[in-house]
């Protein structure tokens, strides 16, 4: 089974919160002019990229600090549709004065499966007071939380607070806590392996490293040497890229060393992050198709702001 551990959809860019068009959209020349093009982050594309694995998880965003929202209605409705292919993860801000409750309500009435956290973005330390609860209700409800370093979304965001070893705390405090840290703590590996050989449920993915091969190259092999490269999953980070081009990346991504005296991954322990079992690892059981059609519909257009 391959599992898709960090996509991303929204409905509009303006979701994403203050500074985020300049941030992620890209230049290209169309007819002799600068144009802006944003990557196409809508549900159809989301479907077509998802084709070559089997379960894609699909990750909310919320930020009072940026005033960005992707609801986790638009969120659940898309997974219900979809329940044997997509799983859900709530965009939770703990800086809410709700954010505890909103964590029962999303399990509880929305069926997601666990939940998506980004400090920098919601500008909160990790270990803050507020954050801690909101750990403890995830922990209460056997839900895995995803903390997406989302540094490059605006300027605004505090790079202080995406360190991945702030997490430290929390996983002393809730050691039955599964955590996940996104893009491998990108750009602080070695911070993340290390979470990664102390903490016996700290997870990563490797989104966003695949577009830079040289990166992702020695990060695996950084990871393989740290003996925690069987604690990586696989994630493509739709819409920046597809999982079968990501796919493609790994399993050719020794090729960098072609002709050199640098180290190799083995080619079993890219196998083991392609196809690892992350809803096993993570604890996420799947809701049954005939629970899934019984919950009504939530969808709601909503823009930021």
């Amino acid at each position: 089974m391959i599992i898709d551990c960090h996509t991303h959809i929204w409905q509009s860019p303006e979701q994403l919160g203050d500074g985020a068009l300049a941030e992620l959209s890209r230049t290209t020349v169309v007819a002799g002019q600068k144009m802006r093009l944003l990557p196409q982050a809508d549900t159809a594309n989301h479907l077509l990229a998802a084709e070559p694995v089997d379960r894609s998880f699909v990750l909310g965003f919320k930020s009072r600090y940026l005033g960005a929202t992707i609801p986790n209605d638009y969120i659940a409705d898309y997974c219900r549709e979809h329940g044997d292919r997509m799983i859900g993860f709530a965009g939770i801000d703990p800086t809410d004065d709700d954010a505890v409750e909103q964590v029962s309500h999303v399990s509880g009435q929305l069926g997601l499966k666990g939940l998506c956290i980004c400090p920098a973005a919601q500008d909160f330390h990790p270990a803050d007071t507020r954050a801690m609860a909101v750990y403890e209700r995830a922990a209460a409800l056997h839900l895995p939380v995803i903390f997406y370093a989302g540094t490059h979304l605006s300027p605004k965001t505090k790079m202080e607070y995406a360190r991945p070893h702030l997490l430290d705390e929390v996983a002393r405090a809730f050691p039955n806590l599964k955590l996940f840290i996104g893009h491998m703590g990108y750009p602080w590996i070695d911070e993340t392996l290390v979470m990664l050989g102390k903490h016996q449920n700290v997870y990563s993915d490797v989104s966003g490293l695949l577009r830079r091969p040289w990166i992702a190259y020695d990060a695996l092999v950084r990871a393989h040497q740290f003996q925690v490269i069987d604690k990586l999953l696989f994630g493509s980070d739709f819409p920046f890229t597809t999982a079968g081009e990501c796919i493609e990346t790994i399993y050719t991504i020794n090729q960098v060393a072609m002709g050199t005296n640098m180290p190799t991954i083995p080619r079993e322990s890219l196998r083991g992050i392609v196809e690892r079992d992350a809803l096993k690892l993570l604890g996420i059981e799947a809701t049954p198709a005939k629970v899934l059609a019984s919950m009504p519909k939530q969808r709601r257009v909503q823009k930021a702001g």
